[in-house]
């Protein structure tokens, strides 16, 4: 007499076992390509740390040892300056961007003129929520010795201790976290590296 629920023999139960439903090659090849997605999936970048206060480098705008603070708040970055109006190219007659730079600590580089060919212009939100149309430029800001291309706001900001800002979207390109205990980490960094290869250390803007 054979009992219903009898245990199907050995061979029988690996027949009917889950990884041989689909056959033995489609199991392998699911677990190759799992194992192949997990191992080709790109590491997330090492976060660097900048503090609530950065001296930075423009060189596309000959600026170096600038200090800037860290805005968290702000998306755009901002440099500081007044006499911002339009003026016609004298060869092309199209309309260049003069401004001049705002930076009382610096006197070598406060009041610079600076001129720009390639600008946009866009409504900004500033920090007590007012709505302005200013002027956003492009360049290129020089942190822990890498150049990063960003977009700044002109405007005047007399409100500010700090000629220029450096906001979320810069961090979020450069992958920087904000530490706000500290400041000047990225000048420290590079000086650093510099004292390491015996190179010349990177300017403070006050000449040490």
């Amino acid at each position: 007499m054979v009992r219903k629920n009898a245990a199907a023999p050995f061979p029988l139960r690996l027949r009917t076992c889950w990884p041989c439903r689909g056959g033995v090659a489609a199991w392998f090849f699911r677990a190759y390509t799992l194992l192949s997605t997990r191992m080709l999936k790109p590491k997330p970048k090492k976060k660097r740390q900048l503090g609530r206060r950065e001296l930075i480098d423009l060189p596309m705008l000959a600026l170096r040892g600038v200090e800037a603070k860290v805005d968290t708040g702000a998306y755009t970055s901002a440099i500081h300056c007044d006499e911002v109006h339009l003026v016609p190219d004298a060869a092309t007659g199209q309309p260049v961007l003069h401004v001049r730079l705002l930076d009382p600590k610096h006197p070598t580089t406060n009041g610079r003129p600076l001129a720009f060919h390639e600008f946009d212009q866009r409504l900004i939100r500033s920090s007590n929520g007012e709505v302005q149309a200013r002027y956003i430029i492009k360049t290129v800001v020089r942190l822990y010795g890498q150049n990063f291309t960003t977009e700044f706001s002109l405007a005047n900001r007399a409100d500010l201790r700090h000629p220029v800002l450096l906001g979320r979207a810069l961090l979020r390109q450069g992958h920087f976290v904000v530490d706000v205990a500290r400041r000047d980490l990225s000048y420290k960094a590079e000086r650093r590296a510099a004292a390491h290869l015996g190179a010349a250390p990177p300017s403070n803007g006050k000449g040490d």
